[in-house]
C-alpha cells in the first residue's frame, strides 16, 4: 500500500481562496508574494533552532510556516512544517536537521510554483 503524498501545490486551494476573495485576484497574488516574503525568514528561524538544538524556538516559525503554507496551497511544505512543529513541541529533535533541508528543499519547488501561479493571475 503506497503513502499518500501531498502535491508541492494544490491549485484547488488557490482557487478556493481566490473564490473566498470575489475572484479578486490581486489580493490573492499579493498574499502570495507575502507569503513568499515571509516563509524565507520563517525556514531561516527553523533552520536556526534546529541547528542549535532549541526546541522552544522552533514552535512558532515552524507553527507559522505551516499555517501559511497550507493557506496558499503548499501541501508537501505544510506537513514538513507541521512535523517539525511537533518535533519543537515534544522537545525530540533527532533527525530535525534533515526534515528542515528538506523543507528548504521544498521551499525552493513551491517558490518556483507559486512565482509561476501568480504571474498567471496578474
Amino acid at each position: 500500500m503506497s503513502e499518500s503524498v501531498s502535491p508541492t501545490l494544490d491549485e484547488a486551494v488557490l482557487s478556493a481562496l481566490r473564490e473566498s476573495v470575489g475572484g479578486d485576484d490581486a489580493f490573492v497574488v499579493d498574499l502570495v508574494e507575502t507569503y513568499l516574503s515571509d516563509g524565507a525568514e520563517q525556514l531561516d528561524a527553523i533552520a536556526a533552532a534546529v541547528a542549535a538544538g532549541d526546541a522552544g524556538a522552533l514552535v512558532r516559525p515552524a507553527h507559522t510556516l505551516k499555517s501559511a503554507s497550507y493557506t496558499v496551497g503548499a501541501m508537501r511544505l505544510g506537513d514538513l512544517a507541521r512535523s517539525l512543529e511537533q518535533r519543537g513541541r515534544s522537545g525530540v529533535l533527532d533527525g530535525g536537521v534533515a526534515e528542515a533541508d528538506a523543507a528548504r528543499a521544498e521551499w525552493a519547488a513551491v517558490d518556483r510554483a507559486l512565482r509561476s501561479w501568480s504571474a498567471a493571475h496578474r
